[in-house]
């Protein structure tokens, strides 16, 4: 199995960023399974981090974060 076949694109907010990137989900789970499931932290690949606002600028990517679960606002689905 090609391991990016379980990888979901997602958008996280928390109070300080706006991330886009990749976390990996188990085959047919939702991403509010994983979030459930999930430690202290969440893995984020491929990773962008930018100001919060709409439009703001980059100020990381990386290839691999973790993301402090307590501090996310917001977790969905990228489109």
């Amino acid at each position: 199995m090609d391991k990016g076949e379980n990888r979901t694109r997602v958008t996280i907010l928390t109070s300080n960023y706006r991330i886009k990137g990749y976390v990996d989900v188990l085959p047919g789970a939702r991403v509010t399974d994983f979030i459930v499931e999930a430690k202290g932290f969440i893995a984020v690949t491929d990773a962008e981090v930018y100001e919060p606002e709409l439009g703001g600028r980059q100020v990381l990517a990386a290839p691999f974060i973790d993301v402090n679960r307590d501090h996310i606002q917001v977790l969905a689905p990228a489109t």
